[in-house]
């Protein structure tokens, strides 16, 4: 009875002949408001602990959406 051999898949090979310029890997996405917020927020209702992962993240808004979250803050304290 001949015996099955078994190999180790490591994935594509890369290739070594490209033609063009690559492009360097992207760690980021631009993305609509609206498709992420309710995601997140669902997210961190639901007290899920992949959430705290991304703490320290940074992420950049748009300048008219940094004020409007400012004034919203502002606004959002209660009376002394």
């Amino acid at each position: 009875m001949n015996a099955a051999h078994l190999r180790v898949y490591y994935g594509p090979q890369e290739e070594t002949e490209s033609v063009g310029v690559s492009e360097p890997p992207r760690n980021s996405v631009t993305v609509p408001l609206m498709d992420v917020l309710p995601l997140m927020a669902d997210a961190w209702q639901s007290r899920r602990t992949w959430v705290h992962d991304f703490n320290d993240d940074e992420i950049t808004i748009s300048m008219d959406l940094y004020e409007v979250l400012l004034a919203y803050q502002h606004y959002r304290r209660p009376s002394a």
